[in-house]
């Protein structure tokens, strides 16, 4: 019984183009060529492994040579079609590159090709790992692959295109197959389960779907090594311990303790999954790929994703957060100490997605300022008329208003946020866009607030002889306006700069230079 055991792999081998899942473009591709009769010459399959490149190679030579071919819908039960199944086919000939690489193999098969074929209609010569073979031997076949007998096609695979060189690349069609969806790998191991009388779960099949990672071969082969090890019945739980996988509600549960900033939560999951003997590396992929969905729903729903968990996060801080993630997989699998670096990880993912970017930091600011009013206590008249002459000073000194600031004068200044108290107000000349200047006139600050109470502007210095009093209230500072911001966007504005808001002042570039 033992020598007639066929793996999974080799036994549920696609043996026609309707067999074939996950490369629908490749399928209809080749069937309209043979159909219309546009067969070329030279194909190269290209993608990674176990995703069909030598099972097409074999169908595509099936369909060349089957009885009254070329056709793409022959009959697998044909002999002709057998044999090449069985590898007994004289007019196919498969070859490794990996093993025959060598400029002298390449000249036998150059010199071989030119006899007529002696089963079929078409000799096919099918190299796998093509990339494998050297400089001298792709030089080689050049010649035959750009000019080949009319009975002579090539079908090329390979997992490495960039090793092949640009020469050969030039003479093939290039077909690049895809990972296989994990949906369409579910589909196909229910199948086989149905056929071979096993009981498996979804759960479990989902796992072997995920931890295949778009390989159908790789699957196949990890469905029959859980039918060594459970029998006829296959629980999740039985694939999670034998290839240390976490399950996809822990994957889950530590994302949502990321987007919330739940660190406690976060050692405890890691702490777990170690002590159980998971895989911490295929863990932190898997993250990554819980993040990625949320990710593209926040782009999807125009900047904010609820489905790491009931906190939304930003597009912005999502990308953060995966950014974090990608890059501690250098750590966490080359270093020393792969659970600490994976923490780590975790952890600095957590951070980065709380950082804010300056630019959108500064839109927002820029967004609540315009929203809030410029004071609270709009009822007071006293405060309106220090509001009216804070604006004839300005106007009188040539500054424009602050809301009414170009955007050349924004450039030209800086909007500085003090996270410690003011502890003396900012000098009137600091709101003017060229504040490290003097205006004309202006010898010193006395002779130009003079020059101001002769104009009327500010109002004059009460004396002994005042025969009228005079108001000696000063303008409200900066800060007293800072202060007049309503309760909520100062909450708002603590929570940005994540301190306390407590004022706001102008200045200029050559100021924050020197």
């Amino acid at each position: 019984m033992s020598s007639t055991y066929q793996v999974i792999a080799r036994k549920w081998r696609p043996q026609t183009f309707d067999d074939v899942v996950g490369q629908d473009h490749v399928v209809r591709t080749l069937k309209n060529a043979i159909a219309r009769g546009r067969i070329a010459h030279a194909y190269l399959f290209v993608g990674p492994r176990g995703t069909g490149k030598t099972s097409m190679a074999r169908i595509f030579a099936k369909a060349l040579n089957c009885t009254g071919g070329p056709k793409a819908d022959f009959d697998p039960n044909d002999p002709l079609c057998q044999s090449i199944a069985d590898g007994t086919f004289l007019d196919v000939i498969e070859i490794d590159g990996a093993s025959n690489n060598g400029v002298e193999q390449v000249r036998e098969l150059r010199d071989t090709a030119r006899y007529a074929p002696a089963q079929g209609k078409f000799k096919v010569y099918i190299i796998d790992e093509v990339h494998m073979l050297s400089t001298a031997a792709f030089n080689a076949l050049l010649k035959i692959l750009e000019e080949p007998p009319a009975h002579v096609k090539f079908v090329f695979a390979t997992t490495d295109p960039q090793k092949v060189l640009p020469t050969i690349l030039s003479r093939c069609q290039r077909f690049d197959l895809k990972p296989i969806p994990a949906g369409l790998i579910v589909e196909r191991l229910e199948k086989i389960a149905a056929a071979e009388k096993i009981k498996v779960t979804a759960p479990a099949l989902a796992c072997i779907a995920r931890l295949a990672d778009g390989g159908m071969r790789d699957a196949q082969s990890i469905f029959d090594q859980m039918i060594s090890f459970c029998g006829s019945e296959i629980a999740e739980a039985d694939v999670l311990d034998v290839y240390g996988l976490v399950a996809e509600e822990k994957i889950a549960a530590l994302a949502g303790a990321l987007a919330a900033g739940d660190h406690k939560k976060i050692i405890e999951i890691v702490d777990d999954c170690d002590a159980n003997g998971r895989d911490l590396v295929r863990l932190l992929v898997d993250v990554q790929a819980v993040v990625r969905v949320a990710l593209l729903d926040s782009i999807a729903k125009g900047g904010a994703s609820d489905q790491l968990g009931a906190t939304d996060l930003t597009t912005e801080q999502i990308t953060r957060m995966l950014d974090a993630l990608r890059e501690g997989e250098g750590g966490v699998k080359l270093g020393l100490a792969e659970k600490i670096n994976f923490e780590v990880a975790l952890l600095k993912a957590v951070e980065a997605s709380r950082a804010r970017a300056i630019d959108s930091l500064i839109k927002e600011l820029a967004a609540l300022a315009e929203e809030a009013p410029l004071a609270a206590g709009e009822g007071s008249e006293k405060k309106k008329d220090r509001m009216g002459a804070l604006e004839a000073r300005m106007t009188a000194r040539g500054a424009e208003r602050p809301e009414e600031l170009s955007a050349e004068s924004v450039e030209d200044n800086v909007a500085v946020v003090r996270a410690e108290p003011m502890v003396e107000h900012v000098r009137d000349d600091a709101l003017h866009p060229e504040a490290d200047a003097p205006w004309p006139g202006m010898a010193d600050e006395a002779s130009f607030l003079a020059d101001q109470r002769g104009q009327g502007i500010v109002p004059p210095v009460a004396t002994a002889g005042s025969a009228e009093p005079t108001d000696l209230s000063p303008l409200p500072s900066l800060e007293e306006l800072v202060q007049r911001i309503p309760a909520e966007a100062r909450a708002a504005l603590d929570d940005l700069f994540r301190a306390k808001f407590t004022g706001v002042r102008r200045v200029s570039k050559k100021s924050l230079k020197a």
